[in-house]
């Protein structure tokens, strides 16, 4: 070849590679029989890598080169949807997929490789609502807090406690949302049940390693829950009455295929159950308590490329104390309230914009009165939020996702106030908080080959404590001497900081990969606790002059692995977690209502590493998993411990859960599960001495001592009776039985004495406290 017919090529072939026009194909994965939106679907062209998944909306774009294509939508539990299109245009394609059970043999039209090796994405897990409903639960009751507390990585805060504790991190350290609306208070039953009502989700993600730019302020993990949308092709009936709790929603249509609605409530009995047993003339007449929810969710979509959406959520429980002897009545209420408004909007066929404004409320009260004496004490925060996420598509291989968040706070410390007849006292109660939040971010979902794929991020947090607030100068035994005093609006004191996110991914083949990933977060916001699980009275509390936001760096990799195309999924990932700016009550502190608990905090840091296991089985009729976790959790405080390294109340050096459902028949469902733990790490007194008649205790150091390993076995049996084609009401019974073999699992230690110190007879004995024994429950669902 000459030189001159060399020069020509080259410069020819910028005109031959830009002849190649390219065109987009999007639109929306739905499911056929309700016109809910999938999330996290997949849409491959067959046969190659080429691939994208849809967005929280089920919204999809992929670019492609002109020519005819065969494109699949895919979702877990859906039979895929191949479709031949031809590329010469930028096209709008909806799929709708049809759900399959677990009996129905699927033919699989191409052989993908699964999200388990294929994204970048490292530790995150997504949960079917209907292999929640699945799995046994504690008294009947779908819990799916409790199902995420078997996954790997992830522990509980104790016997029945519905709090979660991921990787090393504390419960406020979890960032739970509800329809964008963050969730403080998670718990019912001082944290027994969750506020989740699993007839009202769609969706549930849970990410702990890598986690994407798009979410911040916390430290160690991210539950996204999305709420159902509605039917919205005819109307629908869905119940259940259970052992404690009953559950209702209605779902339908407002205008076929346009606008649908949904409205879920469920409550508990427990006071109607009790009432008959306590008669009028007892001193208790009266007592009580309930919970219950209430979530309410409608949208309408004014073309292919608006919809609005207005969700709600509602939850309280009520405790009821009557001592008629005594003349006491308690009256404790406490709960959230969140309401989430949100415009889709698509730009066109590679940009796609949601915008989120969000209203959040928890309180918690407590109210008493005896005789002519009445007492309140009262805390809360509250938040207003508005949010703009955009998904842009601009060529295949990338996923751009940008955005930018504002919220103002309003935290409301333990407020107190009286009455004695007619004198009214409000002490100086500690000042209600005020903040401004804000975050912006950028990341990119990269596929730079076959083998390689990244997602990098980077999300900028800024956070500023506003007044009114006035900070006092005390002296040494806490007598105010002198204030500084911030007008409503002015600046206290401001945070900020960049928050780098990376992964990577590289494919070994079709079935292994490699990923890795780094992650900075800060967290501007804290749980304050004096006891070893989430109750409604530990306090919300945000960064102040004194308070410095929470800072972690995480560093994780792992092997993923699938085998028996695609029927096994596996993952070993390890960890290395590192926090700084930890807080905790000091040594020594009781509550007091009257000061601000700032006065009492105490500063350090923690760290945590460790590995995961997973083993997940997806098909078959026989489907569930294996999840083993090994690690530790330290925590270091100067003014804690002597200044020594203790273990983590939540440190747990094994943890093992097996989760198994089978379909035995289309009558029969059956499920199990089993979960070991090592005992929870406990402070107990070692040492007993008699000083002047009084018998007093040496604690150990902090966490020294572990109660006994925690393991239970649960059971549970699904039955559908036989389809009567002329019966429009469908029922389904769920007989499970919780804690099989009865195991005594420890709550709590406590020391009993007994004897006289002065005679030598006195006895001091360690006793267990164990809460629930066998427990078999039924329930009956309906549906029409």
């Amino acid at each position: 070849m000459t030189n001159k017919s060399l020069l020509f090529l080259l410069l020819l072939l910028p005109s031959l590679l830009f002849a190649q026009k390219k065109y987009t194909i999007s639109g929306y994965v739905r499911d056929v029989r309700n016109g809910e939106t999938l999330i996290g679907a997949t849409v491959a062209v067959k046969d190659k890598t080429k691939g994208i998944s849809s967005n929280q909306y089920g919204f999809y774009s992929l670019t492609l080169t002109e020519g005819t294509y065969e494109l699949i939508g895919s979702y877990v539990g859906y039979q895929p949807a191949l479709v031949s299109i031809k590329l010469d245009a930028d096209k709008q394609f909806n799929f709708d997929l049809l759900p399959r059970t677990a009996l129905t043999e699927v033919v699989v039209t191409s052989k993908k490789r699964d999200e388990n090796v294929r994204t970048p994405q490292m530790g995150k897990f997504v949960l079917p609502i209907e292999q929640i409903k699945a799995i046994p639960a504690f008294l009947g009751e779908v819990d799916l807090l409790k199902t995420v507390q078997l996954l790997p990585g992830v522990r509980n805060a104790g016997e029945g406690s519905a709090g979660i504790y991921v990787r090393g991190g504390g419960p406020d350290q979890n960032l739970i949302m509800l329809d964008d609306a963050v969730v403080y208070n998670t718990g019912h039953l001082f944290g027994f049940f969750s506020i989740f009502n699993s007839d009202a989700i769609k969706n549930v993600s849970l990410i702990k390693g890598g986690m994407p730019a798009q979410y911040g302020g916390r430290l160690s993990s991210v539950l996204d829950i999305a709420m159902k949308e509605g039917n919205d092709k005819q109307m629908q009936v869905d119940g259940g009455i259970g052992v404690i709790a009953s559950r209702l929603s209605i779902q339908g249509p407002i205008k076929k295929n346009k606008a649908s609605f949904i409205i879920s409530g469920r409550r508990t009995y427990i006071d109607a159950l009790t009432k008959p047993f306590i008669k009028k003339t007892s001193q208790f007449h009266g007592s009580g308590y309930y919970f219950y929810d209430l979530n309410a969710k409608v949208n309408y979509r004014f073309s292919e490329k608006d919809r609005l959406y207005l969700s709600g959520y509602f939850g309280k429980d009520v405790f009821d104390f009557v001592n008629g002897q005594r003349s006491l009545d308690v009256n404790i209420p406490w709960g959230n309230a969140t309401g989430t408004l949100r415009w889709n909007h698509v730009f066109n066929n590679r940009l796609f914009g949601n915008t989120t404004a969000v209203f959040n409320n928890y309180n918690f009260s407590f109210e008493a009165a005896q005789n002519n004496f009445n007492i309140k004490l009262s805390s809360g925060i509250r938040d207003f939020s508005l949010k703009q996420d955009f998904d842009l598509y601009p060529f295949t291989g990338h996923k751009v996702k940008f955005g930018g968040i504002y919220t103002y706070h309003r935290f409301t410390p333990n407020v107190i106030s009286g009455r004695q007849d007619s004198v009214i006292f409000k002490p100086l109660n500690a000042q209600s908080k005020f903040a401004h939040e804000a975050a912006v971010y950028v990341q990119d979902d990269w596929e730079l080959s076959d083998k390689v794929k990244i997602n990098a991020g980077l999300r900028y947090s800024w956070f500023q404590q506003i007044g009114a607030y006035t900070i006092y100068k005390t002296d040494a035994d806490g007598n105010r001497l002198d204030s500084t005093i911030f007008s409503k609006g002015q600046p206290v004191k401001t945070y900020g900081g960049l928050e780098p996110r990376f992964t990577v991914r590289f494919a070994i083949n079709d079935e292994t990969s490699i990923k890795t990933s780094v992650t900075r977060n800060l967290q501007y916001i804290h749980l304050v606790s004096n006891s070893g699980t989430t109750l409604p009275t530990d306090l919300w509390v945000p960064s102040t002059y004194r308070v410095k936001p929470q800072i972690s760096w995480q560093y994780a990799t792992g092997l993923f692995k699938n085998f028996k195309d695609n029927m096994y999924e596996t993952s070993l990932e390890v960890y290395y977690k590192k926090m700084e700016n930890q807080i905790e009550y000091e040594e020594g502190y009781t509550p007091n209502t009257l000061e601000d608990t700032e006065n009492f905090f105490t500063f350090g840091k923690g760290w945590s590493y460790g590995s995961e296991l997973f083993i997940n089985k997806t098909r078959g009729r026989l489907t569930g998993w294996i999840g083993y976790t090994l690690s530790w959790t330290w925590r270091k405080f100067a003014g804690l411990n002597a200044g020594g390294k203790y273990p983590a109340k939540y440190d747990r050096r094994n943890d093992m859960s097996i989760v198994a459902i089978y379909e035995l028949n289309k009558r029969w469902k059956l499920s199990g599960t089993f979960v070991f733990g090592t005992g929870n790490a406990a402070t107990l007194p070692q040492r007993f001495y008699v000083i002047n008649g009084i018998l007093t205790q040496e604690y150990s150091r902090i966490n020294e001592y572990r109660l006994p390993a925690y393991h239970r076995l649960d059971f549970a049996a699904i039955n559908s009776p036989k389809k009567n084609e002329h019966r429009k009401i469908k029922t389904e019974w769920v007989f499970s039985i919780y804690n099989i073999y009865s195991r005594k699992n420890p709550y709590f230690i406590y020391f009993d004495q007994t004897g006289n110190p002065f005679d030598g007879t006195l006895k001091v004995q360690g006793k267990q406290v164990s809460l629930f024994p066998i427990i078999p429950s039924v329930t009956l669902n309906f549906k029409f």
